[in-house]
């Protein structure tokens, strides 16, 4: 696929996942893909890799933490080859009331119209903060 092609299957993606149509953007992702978190596992449970399987059940358990939903909203988006970088915020309200308003940078990876592996970064504090608690 092209790099165009890429940028349409991860932006389609995001909406997606926005949208909460788990089916399809589950379905965008390959079967052997990963997803990888910034921060240490022990100080940020979200953190490390996950298998696609993994992923799946994290984002089952998104539901009752995020009642409305979690918007993410492309900022920018750069296309090379397989890869696609986006700049990213997200905004939700948490169960708790708190609400959920970060920023990312993720690194995609992309191969015959599948995702096969995304690492994201965001501020693992304000993640905590209101995830946790």
């Amino acid at each position: 696929m092209s790099a165009e092609e890429n940028k349409k299957l991860v932006l389609g993606f995001f909406e997606d996942m926005s949208a909460g149509n788990a089916e399809a953007f589950l379905g965008a992702m390959a079967d052997n893909a990963t997803w990888w978190v910034a921060g240490e596992p022990k100080n940020f449970p979200l953190a490390g890799t996950k298998t696609k399987a993994e992923f799946t059940q994290l984002i089952q358990g998104m539901g009752d933490a995020m009642p409305n939903g979690l918007k993410i909203t492309a900022k920018g988006v750069t296309a090379e080859g397989g890869r696609v970088a986006v700049e990213a915020e997200s905004y939700g309200e948490h169960a708790n009331g708190k609400i959920y308003n970060n920023f990312y940078h993720f690194l995609i990876e992309c191969e015959n119209g599948k995702i096969t592996a995304v690492r994201e970064y965001l501020d693992t504090m304000h993640a905590n903060d209101v995830l946790a608690g």
